[in-house]
């Protein structure tokens, strides 16, 4: 408002001025100057009301602006918001729907390999197994034992069927029942001569056969496993034994 006021204080000191001359004084008589100055008062009035106006048009849109702004921002915190709603609605959905289908699978038979065997496995099929490995791996042979063996017997088509002979023969092994353990790991080799558990398998027969007292079958089984298999790891164990076997 300070500005405002200085500018028609100096318009009409102008005016005056101007009035007041010479010249001014030769124009008008006291009634023309007289009317003159109010008149040149009602145009610096006129001014001011006009630039009051202005101004207050200038701060109501600037107050529109800065509610705008404001209203900005708040859209797009809730935009934000929003999206973020969204977003955990999505990763939810996703969560639910793998859950789903974890649990749909568990009852259906899926096609597996194992150990380069592929075959179908039955809904609670490989938890038996794993069951039992769990078994012989904490050292709760008696339990392994029977787990596997109830395994082998109620899956004989499993893909697992190979590893479940494995660990049963090991198993009957640790448990001195090395008849048990023999026949076992034979059937592994008979059924599944390429597979990959087959020189373990051998060295655990030569090794239950000397054992039993049977030095020339053990020293036989681990020669053929030495012969057949020279890179294996069981083919390195062997090598010893055959050499102290009388």
């Amino acid at each position: 408002m300070t500005p405002t006021y200085s500018y028609s204080r100096i318009a009409l000191t102008v005016t005056l001025g101007a009035l007041l001359s010479s010249n001014a004084w030769a124009i008008f008589s006291d009634d023309e100057a007289r009317k003159a100055i109010l008149e040149m008062r009602k145009s610096v009035q006129a001014s001011q009301a006009a630039i009051q106006a202005s101004q207050a048009a200038i701060l109501d849109l600037q107050n529109q602006i800065e509610k705008l702004r404001t209203e900005n921002t708040q859209l797009r915190g809730q935009i934000e918001t929003l999206q973020k709603q969204m977003d955990d609605l999505t990763k939810h959905q996703k969560t639910y729907y793998q859950d789903l289908d974890n649990r749909i699978t568990r009852f259906e038979p899926q096609t597996v390999e194992v150990e380069g065997l592929t075959g179908i496995v039955q809904p609670g099929e490989r938890a038996s197994y794993e069951e039992a490995l769990n078994a012989f791996q904490s050292n709760q042979l008696k339990k392994a034992d029977s787990d596997l063996t109830t395994f082998i017997r109620k899956y004989p088509s499993s893909p697992y069927l190979p590893l479940a002979l494995f660990w049963s023969g090991n198993t009957k092994y640790a448990l001195k029942d090395y008849n048990g353990s023999i026949n076992q790991l034979q059937t592994l080799i008979t059924r599944f001569p390429g597979h990959q558990r087959v020189p373990a398998a051998m060295l655990t027969i030569g090794n239950a056969n000397l054992e039993s007292g049977k030095k020339a079958v053990a020293k036989k089984v681990l020669s053929e496993l030495i012969a057949k298999y020279p890179d294996s790891e069981a083919a390195k164990e062997a090598k010893p034994i055959v050499a102290n076997i009388k």
